[in-house]
């Protein structure tokens, strides 16, 4: 699953890299999508049993059954579905980034390519597809089971009223860049959107969904997975015009952006479907993967490796230089002192950190965050940490994570690399790739966050 394991044992503390490899690996397993559809469904004398929960939805009770959805998890679940259903279901859509359908094996289910993480006119000719199928089945006789995971905002981007897709892709990269967490991002997506905030929910009715949901999402919100297309929106136009005031690009975006989110605040622009709206009576948001999930096998696999367990956080957020060195500081209390965990030991976190990106390099919110972690166990023996993203990809590059160790930092100014010269210039990617200390596994098809660990010999 991590393609460079070899490289990556070749130097700095080898058995705690190994390790730590090891409970990353259990990890990425945990966030299958196949194996969430697989455990979270079932069907016994024509009821299909849905977990967690105890939802349960009788099929003679729907004429047909269609499948939509989009994300980089969701060909996965889309193939695991069809396993489960097999010809119960009629036909489907459902939308994955560029070269992620060729993995998969759908013969009722047809999977639709589209770009990420900045959407192109491709991404709203399929969401368009979507939409038509949708409402096409919105009957109450009918199942739209959705299959929603990380990377859906951009997938399903349909712009709202007369907003151009140019528009919404420089709004999209300025948000990207800005140091905005997910929240605030989808905030603003989902009031310029069509599909995203329960707008999905609202053209299916009165149709019965299902959305089956693998979180990427900080404390899983439904509301922000995938911008929530089928999940009541709390958020209103005036918290988005405020995201964008926030960051300081209110007067950046495109004009006809502004205005369109000022009419929303006047209340001359419907908002997104609200809580208590009657349109979800019939829609079921169901989570069958997380970040949370993904920890919990990590930290069955470290005690396989008898190291004592720190489950530190599965919300991890900031900026991802200075939460590496938070999290380096409790690493050498642990390796220095034997708290808040004795050695051996593994400290296990997951979140989504940010990057403020000021420089013109090359990198991503992993990376950054473990040199920020190097840099502060510079010259400590017997520990090491890595992050990577669950889907595989660390920003703009074809790199998950990074790993480092108290070496790394000596390493690199050996060889005339200045890591605090990089991370100025957010160019995390060269200074681990001279070091090779990149994470490499491809796309994984899924994304449940990014996944941390340190081991502490």
């Amino acid at each position: 699953m991590i393609l460079n394991k070899d490289s990556l044992l070749e130097h700095g503390e080898i058995e705690a890299r190994r390790k730590i490899l090891e409970i990353l690996e259990a990890g990425l397993k945990a966030a299958d999508p196949s194996t969430a559809v697989r455990k979270s469904m079932s069907i016994h004398e024509e009821k299909l049993f849905i977990s967690p929960g105890d939802l349960r939805l009788s099929l003679s009770d729907y004429r047909k059954i269609i499948v939509v959805g989009a994300g980089k998890a969701s060909g996965g679940m889309a193939e695991a579905l069809e396993e489960i259903l097999s010809e119960k279901i009629e036909c489907g859509l459902v939308i994955v980034p560029r070269g992620y359908s060729r993995k998969y094996s759908c013969r009722k289910i047809r999977l639709v390519e589209a770009d990420h993480p900045v959407p192109s006119p491709r991404n709203v000719v399929a969401a368009e597809e979507l939409l038509n199928l949708v409402e096409s089945n919105a009957r109450p006789d009918t199942l739209i089971i959705c299959l929603i995971s990380g990377g859906g905002s951009a997938l399903l981007t349909k712009p709202r009223g007369k907003l151009e897709l140019d528009d919404i892709r420089l709004l999209t990269e300025l948000l990207l860049k800005s140091g905005a967490n997910i929240v605030e991002v989808n905030t603003v997506r989902k009031h310029l959107s069509e599909v995203k905030g329960g707008f999905l929910a609202k053209r299916a009715f009165p149709a019965t969904v299902l959305s089956l949901i693998i979180s990427d999402v900080v404390g899983d919100p439904i509301e922000y997975i995938a911008s929530g297309p089928t999940a009541p929106d709390p958020s209103t136009f005036k918290d988005a015009v405020e995201v964008l005031k926030r960051y300081g690009f209110w007067e950046s975006v495109p004009s006809s952006v502004r205005n369109f989110l000022e009419k929303g605040v006047r209340g001359e622009v419907d908002e997104t479907p609200k809580p208590g709206d009657p349109i979800f009576e019939r829609v079921f948001n169901v989570i069958v993967a997380s970040n949370r999930i993904s920890l919990n096998k990590m930290a069955e696999k470290a005690r396989e490796l008898s190291l004592n367990v720190l489950m530190l956080t599965s919300f991890l957020e900031g900026e991802a230089r200075h939460v590496g060195r938070v999290l380096a500081s409790i690493a050498k209390e642990a390796r220095f002192y034997g708290e808040p965990v004795s050695r051996p030991c593994a400290i296990l976190a997951g979140g989504e950190t940010t990057v403020t990106v000021v420089g013109k390099g090359k990198g991503g919110r992993n990376q950054e965050l473990v040199l920020g972690f190097a840099l502060g166990v510079k010259r400590v023996s017997d520990v090491a940490f890595a992050s990577l993203g669950s889907d595989g990809i660390d920003g703009v590059t074809d790199a998950a994570g990074a790993v480092c160790d108290g070496q790394t930092v000596d390493r690199g100014l050996a060889t005339g690399l200045d890591p605090y010269a990089y991370l100025s210039e957010n160019n995390t990617y060269e200074y681990f790739k001279s070091l090779d200390d990149l994470i490499f596994t491809g796309p994984t098809g899924t994304n449940v966050n990014d996944l941390s660990v340190a081991v502490i010999l």
